[in-house]
């Protein structure tokens, strides 16, 4: 079902390569690899946010001091989604304005992991030591770390969007999800206008662990994606970035003068078994099912995983031949939830600043889910 036209009006971008479309287009087209610190989480490296002048989007100091780094990253990108769309100080869409947000969860408490971890080793009981700790040391939010929904949360606060608002959770499933939806309802009528997208704290020894346990990480430095061998060498770097869409209906958006930076067609998602050539099959159904024809360039999600990034680039030598493919972790790192979200919004300014007529965006999981979305000229 195609339905409406749905379009891209506002597009807010944070990364290591700075803030707003032109830093990004411009760190797209060096080729210069993205901002590197391989010290601070040494043998891990990272892709470190930029320094921001949080007052141009979060005024308050009182807001700015309640949120850790993953949800001021997330607000300011909002903002400036916010301002390139013009409806920044319009309070009358931003109160029909519905929120989609595609998150993890925020910052842990690292005293409590760190105390319970110690303990652990000397517990008689393991898992009744546990019980107690979780049932003791929570937070008053029940959680060890910041609810995810918080981020939608401060949006609404901050910026004033009032209106309905989802989170997802899910790495880089919950990203491509969150564009699905976003576009599947504006498409059908049920509403007018979405603000969407998601942001990532990378900086986090926290999050070093949980992916460290899994083989995920790529050390000791930053290397290509494509050209990350199997072994220690395979695997993603971390960055901190957060990504927001305002996607209007097309109508819409010609009846309040706003410009169309570029179209996002119906976003196709699934969630193969990771089995040798599962990858490559899924990305064959979803491009077809995207309408996808003779992209100008690939945008790809890809992490760097072995053998999944691998399995990827095949495919897309297959599906667009001639095609150049960047992957976004040699411009920003990688960002799970924000991966899709980031590759929508920078393709549609490629569309809308460099005339190219349509764009392929990929996001595959380091794990499970799989996504390709069309962005083309509006």
């Amino acid at each position: 079902m195609s339905g409406r036209d749905v379009v891209v009006t506002g597009l807010g971008l944070v990364s290591c390569a700075g803030e707003g479309l032109q830093a990004h287009l411009e760190a797209l087209s060096s080729g210069a690899g993205p901002r590197t610190d391989a010290e601070t989480f040494a043998p891990y490296p990272v892709h470190p946010a930029p320094a921001l002048s949080l007052d141009g989007q979060i005024p308050k100091k009182s807001d700015q001091r309640q949120m850790e780094a993953w949800q001021r990253l997330g607000v300011y990108a909002a903002g400036l989604a916010l301002d390139s769309a013009g409806v920044k100080g319009d309070a009358a869409f931003k109160a029909d304005l519905h929120l989609v947000v595609a998150a993890g969860g925020g910052e842990r408490d690292y005293a409590v992991d760190g105390a319970i971890l110690t303990g652990l080793r000397d517990a008689s009981d393991p898992g009744a030591y546990l019980n107690e700790r979780l049932q003791n040391d929570l937070r008053p939010t029940l959680f060890l770390a910041q609810l995810s929904n918080l981020l939608a949360g401060n949006i609404a606060i901050v910026h004033g969007v009032t209106g309905a608002s989802r989170t997802f959770m899910g790495e880089e499933a919950a990203g491509i999800d969150a564009l699905r939806i976003a576009q599947a309802r504006i498409a059908s009528n049920q509403i007018d206008a979405m603000l969407v997208g998601g942001s990532y704290s990378a900086e986090r020894p926290d999050v070093m662990v949980i992916h460290e346990m899994g083989g995920f990480l790529r050390k000791p430095d930053y290397r290509p994606v494509f050209e990350r061998e199997a072994g220690s060498g395979a695997g993603f770097i971390l960055g901190s970035c957060a990504a927001f869409l305002v996607l209007e209906a097309a109508d819409s958006a010609a009846a309040r003068g706003a410009r169309a930076l570029a179209r996002i067609g119906p976003v196709a998602s699934d969630r193969t078994r990771r089995e040798p050539g599962s990858v490559g099959a899924s990305l064959a159904e979803l491009w077809a099912r995207a309408g996808i024809a003779r992209p100008g360039a690939v945008l790809s999600g890809a992490t760097g995983v072995a053998p999944i990034t691998q399995e990827e680039r095949a495919a897309l030598a297959r599906l667009a031949p001639g095609a150049p493919v960047t992957a976004l972790g040699d411009v920003i790192g990688h960002g799970l939830e924000v991966t899709a979200p980031f590759g929508a919004a920078l393709a549609a300014g490629l569309v809308a600043e460099r005339g190219l007529p349509e764009i392929a965006v990929t996001a595959v999981g380091h794990r499970r889910g799989e996504g390709v979305v069309r962005v083309f000229g509006a």
